[in-house]
């Protein structure tokens, strides 16, 4: 019994466990893709239909026919079990709109898909050193207000203003299509910016710690080059933030779907959308399979990156982390934000959102109409205060519920990495289709489903800072002198991951909101007429290039509430540490040099010859 009990519990380790998470979220959720037609409550078999031939008249017998032909009457279980052994042969199935294959479809989707992911990737890393050289040279942080714009700016806005200006109005580039690299440049650019804005100001946030450590100022003393402190201090500051990447790559693999509408890109988002939209259940099937094994490699290999980053630092419990020093803007950063915000919208509130006049629609901003009017020539200042409510109130809801939920499961990475890797793979859309399937559209319907997708970032990044606090060297000193676990937990761990973690949440949070429009636009989330900021946007893409200031002012509105949100979380962070803070400088010293003088008994110094120093030496 004692051997069968020793090799369970060798069996059961964090790796299996991480990967039977992994198995049964990936069963869980291609059984719930393959209930769909039945989740709907719309036939299946008309749906279908009118995918195949509009034209043709949906009589009983051809229903009947078409039932019969893809064996609906015999209910979901024998057509998942049917699908699922042929996914053991490797064979997709038979698409039920066009009756071709659906792997070659699947896979010709995919390529287009990582085409584009990589070429967006490397615009998005290009748009991160920007943001990070600064901070590098001068030595200092920045607040990230710029950044956090940067990451507010929705994507299919900027799909359609790239697709105005650089394809009809300059004509350098094509449109729409795929045949050659040229396509892929205006996609890549609407795709790249706001990732490389959300990059740029995570990895930007983490290194003024890092440059304040004394091992900076001994290896400038010593004569280091600025080029070599800088690539010591991103390795230093890059392993929590790893997984961020992989994320971040495959998000701009399956949720690219409203920039590959706009430009006709027959990606794998684009192909997923129009299965669900038409039930074409095996080739939906195939297209979520494909994105839930792109973001199971992805995780892994950022898993592997990360691990080799870190070092055996990792496994013998010998890291030193920085402390963390949030950068706080000037204070008219946020109070010029907050005015131009208040003033918007407390101006529209006094105006009607719903007032319509034909007589002066695409008006372009007067002193009757600030903002202009919109393709139905109501008052889009009021619309757009009007709107502020359910867009900011909802979008941070979500938030707070993911930032909440990624906290929690921060602590147990081996179960939530699994469900992480999956859950970030899904599109929006998709998960927003079995959503309301199952409740019909509405915001609540809509914010579940984003709530459902919104927590896997922070909680990889909570489960990275997590699991690196655990492996420091002050840690082990604070379980030496006697300190209970409930006093490293509050003190110790917790302060070291909400704060970075929920300046991540504030900076995801016009994401949030754009993730809500984009289910609105499908009909999934806030319905017209309703003034919601997503709304907003999508209404107003149709005549962007007549009336710009339709689109432009929830656009800056977004990215104002970024910069605001941004720019307040280090004056947050500080104000909640409080006054304690200061009351707790000397015992907090005390514990610091005793954690040195433990990390030099547990780890063997260097020989004073020794030509290379390792980073965590040089800091000790």
């Amino acid at each position: 019994m004692t051997l069968v009990a020793r090799l369970l519990k060798t069996a059961w380790t964090p790796g299996s466990r991480a990967g039977l998470t992994r198995l049964g979220c990936l069963v869980a959720v291609l059984a719930t893709v393959g209930l769909l037609p039945w989740l709907s409550g719309r036939d299946p078999a008309l749906t279908v239909l009118r995918a195949r031939s509009a034209e043709q008249e949906a009589t009983p017998e051809a229903l009947a026919a078409i039932r019969a032909d893809l064996g609906l009457d015999a209910g979901p279980l024998p057509l998942l079990g049917a699908w699922a052994s042929g996914l053991l042969r490797g064979d997709l199935g038979t698409s039920w709109v066009s009756g071709t294959d659906v792997l070659p479809s699947v896979v010709a989707g995919l390529q287009v898909s990582l085409s584009l992911m990589g070429a967006a990737l490397v615009l998005a890393l290009l748009v991160t050193c920007a943001l990070v050289a600064p901070v590098l040279i001068r030595a200092r942080g920045s607040a990230g207000s710029f950044a956090a714009m940067l990451a507010a700016m929705p994507e299919f806005l900027l799909a359609t203003l790239a697709l105005l200006v650089g394809g009809v109005w300059l004509g350098w580039l094509p449109t729409s299509g795929w045949i050659g690299p040229q396509y892929m440049v205006l996609p890549a650019l609407a795709l790249g910016i706001p990732a490389g804005g959300l990059l740029g100001r995570l990895v930007a946030d983490a290194l003024p710690a890092v440059l304040e450590e004394r091992w900076v100022e001994l290896w400038r003393g010593a004569g280091v080059g600025q080029a070599r402190i800088s690539a010591a201090a991103l390795r230093r500051v890059l392993p929590p933030l790893v997984p961020q990447f992989g994320m971040v790559s495959v998000g701009l693999t399956g949720g690219a779907v409203a920039v590959e509408v706009v430009f006709a890109v027959p990606g794998i988002g684009r192909t997923a959308l129009g299965a669900a939209k038409s039930q074409d259940l095996p080739l939906l099937q195939g297209s979520v399979l494909a994105l839930l094994t792109l973001g199971l490699v992805a995780g892994a290999l950022a898993a592997l990156v990360r691990r080799r980053l870190l070092g055996p630092a990792l496994r013998d419990a010998g890291l030193t982390l920085p402390a963390a020093r949030p950068v706080r803007a000037h204070p008219a950063v946020p109070v010029a934000l907050a005015a131009v915000l208040l003033t918007c919208i407390g101006w529209g509130l006094a105006r009607d959102p719903y007032a319509v006049d034909t007589t002066v629609r695409l008006q372009a901003p007067s002193w009757a109409y600030p903002l202009g009017t919109d393709g139905l020539g109501r008052d889009v200042l009021a619309r757009l205060g009007h709107g502020a409510a359910s867009t900011v109130g909802t979008a941070a809801a979500v938030c707070l519920a993911g930032l909440v939920l990624a906290l929690a499961l921060g602590f147990v990475p081996s179960v939530a990495s699994g469900a992480a890797d999956i859950a970030n793979a899904l599109p929006p859309v998709i998960v927003g289709i079995l959503v309301a399937a199952v409740s019909g559209p509405g915001t609540g319907g809509a914010a579940l489903a984003v709530a459902m997708i919104s927590w896997p970032a922070l909680s990889a990044h909570a489960a990275a800072l997590v699991q690196e606090v655990r492996a420091s060297t002050f840690l082990h000193a604070q379980r030496a002198i006697g300190a209970t676990p409930w006093w490293i937990l509050t003190r110790h761990v917790l302060p070291s991951v909400t704060a970075p973690v929920a300046r991540h949440a504030l900076l995801r949070l016009p994401g949030i909101a754009l993730a809500l429009a984009s289910l609105g636009f499908l009909g999934l989330g806030a319905q017209p007429p309703a003034p919601e900021w997503g709304l907003l946007l999508d209404e107003s893409r149709a005549y962007v290039e007549r009336a710009p200031w339709a689109a432009l002012a929830p656009a800056v509105a977004l990215a104002v509430m970024a910069g605001l949100a941004v720019s307040l979380a280090a004056y947050a962070e500080r104000g909640a540490r409080g006054a304690g803070a200061a009351a707790r400088v000397r015992s907090a010293s005390g514990r610091g040099r005793f954690a040195v003088a433990f990390a030099s008994l547990r780890s063997p110094k260097a020989p004073p010859d020794s030509p290379k120093l390792s980073l965590e030496e040089s800091a000790r």
